[in-house]
């Protein structure tokens, strides 16, 4: 029976700040209280005083295996994303081949199994040919059904109106949206082509995937979902104009739900100047109030989960012009401390924080017994150290070795995060595999 203390430390969960202390006892939660004497046999980590938090679990990652390696696998990325205070992921299909079968869903999960840092599911993808096998998918055997109702990898646009209307009618799992009008993008594409050549400016992006682009296919989601009575998550939203879609108020009893992601809170168009392709992704980031509107609906909760998108290009790729340069960034070594800085500002609350990357994601997946320092939970904890530190190249754990934060100084450490009540990462380094799979109710 294998026993850790984690003595002294502030606990923030569920709206409150205990100074006290932590007893694991098998790799679960077995005590919570302002003092605990260490049982025979016991480790006992010092906390003094500093943060101690859930998890984070991030819903949404592009970890790139199979197929994509060359930019990430699923033990490097699951690496990084515990040395960033992340203990569970959820990670997509556009994979290749995409996972857009039950088969290829099996042995994703089976080639998985012993290789991850995190705790982790995975999602079954949407396509205009895989109705059958959407209908066939059961609940547990994949967090989600990931639709894309935007331009996307291989056979991964959903864009024929008799199989969206069969996916919402049909799929006993939530269904999870990326939400951006095809149509609206290549007219905007041909527009700044015309102007620009193949050499468009980065600015550009939030123009070429418009405000416009967004809020015409998430009206169709939206209105796709009443339509059936369908469980919907609309990923990554980014406009001011899409919020009107969304309710605000408590998770629990909610049909429809939102999400951001960590760099739509943190960045706005003015940082294309320096950060370039970089931070280019879809939907991109938008002007600086779309950016408000987003925190102000994440305060309200108008908008119910933060999460990553992590989705690591290499620099060679990042380097090409506009239209060759991929979409996406890494972010899962950073984004608790990013969502730290939007604290700093005053832009969120830490107890705000903590509900939307590790209380929410829980609720709205029914992720069993994680995402809660609760007695009788999985002990899924990240340590925080508030001492600022600078995103350094040499410090980046990704496959591709970068970051677009580089430079950027954020207000924190991770100290220390365990997995399953194991030490995943002790600050300095990460420590052998021990995710588990998620289990839903």
């Amino acid at each position: 029976m294998s026993k850790l203390l984690i003595h002294s430390a502030r606990i923030v969960n569920e709206g409150s700040v205990l100074h006290g202390d932590l007893l694991v006892v098998d790799g679960r939660i077995e005590k919570i209280a302002p003092q605990i004497a260490a049982p025979a046999g016991a480790e006992v980590y010092e906390a003094k005083g500093r943060l101690l938090l859930p998890g984070m679990i991030d819903d949404q990652v592009h970890f790139r295996e199979p197929g994509l390696t060359h930019k990430g696998d699923l033990a490097t990325e699951s690496a990084a994303a515990v040395a960033g205070g992340i203990t569970s992921v959820m990670d997509m299909p556009n994979n290749s081949p995409a996972i857009t079968t039950r088969a290829r869903l099996a042995d994703k999960y089976a080639h998985a199994q012993g290789r991850l840092h995190t705790n982790y599911a995975f999602y079954f993808g949407g396509a205009n040919d895989n109705l059958e096998e959407i209908a066939a998918l059961q609940p547990d055997e994949a967090c989600a059904l990931k639709v894309f109702m935007g331009a996307s990898t291989g056979n991964m646009l959903v864009d024929d109106p008799a199989t969206l209307n069969g996916i919402f009618a049909r799929s006993k799992l939530m269904v999870v949206t990326h939400c951006e009008d095809t149509p609206t993008i290549l007219r905007n594409e041909v527009k700044a082509r015309e102007k620009f050549g193949e050499r468009v400016p980065w600015s550009e992006h939030p123009r070429i995937r418009s405000a416009e682009a967004c809020y015409a296919s998430t009206e169709l989601a939206t209105g796709l979902a009443k339509k059936h009575g369908a469980r919907l998550h609309v990923l990554h939203l980014t406009t001011a104009r899409e919020m009107s879609f969304f309710e605000p108020g408590p998770i629990k009893g909610k049909r429809i739900t939102a999400e951001a992601c960590v760099h739509h809170l943190f960045f706005d168009e003015r940082d294309y100047a320096t950060r370039g392709s970089l931070i280019k992704c879809n939907p991109a980031i938008k002007t600086a109030t779309d950016r408000e509107a987003l925190l102000k609906a994440v305060r309200e909760d108008r908008i119910d989960v933060i999460a990553t998108d992590h989705a690591p290009h290499t620099l060679e790729e990042k380097a090409r012009d506009y239209f060759q340069a991929p979409s996406g960034l890494p972010l899962v070594q950073h984004a608790l401390l990013m969502g730290l800085e939007l604290v700093r500002r005053k832009e969120l609350d830490l107890q705000t924080l903590v509900r939307k990357i590790c209380h929410a994601p829980a609720e709205l997946f029914g992720v069993r017994e994680r995402g809660y320092v609760r007695e009788g939970y999985w002990a899924d904890l990240t340590l925080i150290d508030e001492t600022p530190q600078t995103v350094r190249r040499e410090d980046v754990r990704y496959k591709v070795g970068w970051s677009p934060l580089e430079g950027m100084t954020l207000p924190g450490r991770i100290a220390a995060t365990w997995v399953n009540g194991e030490l995943a990462w002790d600050g300095t380094q990460v420590l052998p595999p021990r995710g588990q799979r998620l289990r839903f109710g």
